[in-house]
């Protein structure tokens, strides 16, 4: 990609808002979330628990409608597809990484990355090939022929990249992946995300500051449904210009 072109928004979030009814009362999970994301970046969306961001990411996904505002996703209005065409979107732009794994426990690698391209009505011939590319991608082509169980945790959270790779999306989202995961199996997943941006734009969703430091272009700081602040990782971290983000950058809550 061109420089302009890769400077460009493939992810634009327009006052966006999830309001929850709870019994009488209503509980804004957004209010209000204003958010460009370039084409070839690491966005982390950091914050508290309850703080919005697995909310936003479902917003991205086009698991939830939103009460209010939209989500477009290169040129998209996601918010406004119906169910079926937000399964065909989500087929082809979209790859989604959980923080469970949710893969098919009988089958091998090379079977659970080259499935989900059978919904797009891919022969199996092109399939293996295709998933036998993004395995290597992943660093796993040694592995393809092991199943889930045979895996540690971090290979496993590997084979979910590699799976959502399968589809050639233009977007990757990542809810926690390396929340369940030891300090070596985190760095091979953070080193994999850097590998692949440029090829895809990646959000990462995650409590974990440290993390959002090491490998992010852009941190949005959520916090109570509220996006304080957005910038460059080296403005956000050094220059805190909200004081409750700098209150959880200096650890004082959170």
């Amino acid at each position: 990609l061109e420089r302009n072109d890769r400077m460009a928004a493939i992810i634009k979030i327009e006052n966006l808002y999830k309001i929850y009814p709870v019994g009488k009362e209503k509980v804004v999970a957004l209010g209000g979330i204003n958010l460009e994301i370039p084409k070839g970046q690491i966005c982390c969306i950091l914050g508290t628990s309850g703080s919005g961001k697995s909310t936003l990411l479902n917003q991205l996904a086009g698991l939830e409608k939103p009460t209010k505002g939209r989500v477009l996703i290169g040129g998209v209005n996601v918010s406004a597809l119906s169910e079926g065409q937000l399964a065909k979107f989500r087929q082809k732009n979209v790859g989604f990484i959980f923080p469970s794994y949710n893969l098919l426990q009988s089958y091998s690698a090379l079977e659970n990355v080259a499935l989900p391209p059978m919904f797009r009505g891919i022969g199996i011939a092109l399939r293996n090939r295709r998933a036998k590319v993004v395995l290597k991608q992943a660093a796993f082509g040694k592995r393809m022929h092991s199943k889930p169980a045979q895996m540690s945790g971090g290979q496993q959270q590997s084979l979910c990249i590699a799976r959502a790779l399968a589809v050639e999306p233009e977007v990757i989202l990542m809810d926690e992946p390396t929340s369940a995961l030891d300090p070596i199996s985190t760095s091979k997943i953070e080193e994999l995300a850097m590998d692949l941006k440029d090829r895809y734009t990646i959000i990462i969703v995650t409590h974990n500051m440290q993390q959002a430091a090491r490998i992010s272009d852009k941190t949005a700081f959520f916090l109570l449904g509220e996006m304080v602040e957005s910038d460059k990782k080296e403005t956000l971290f050094s220059v805190p210009k909200d004081e409750r983000k700098e209150d959880y950058i200096t650890g004082r809550f959170g």
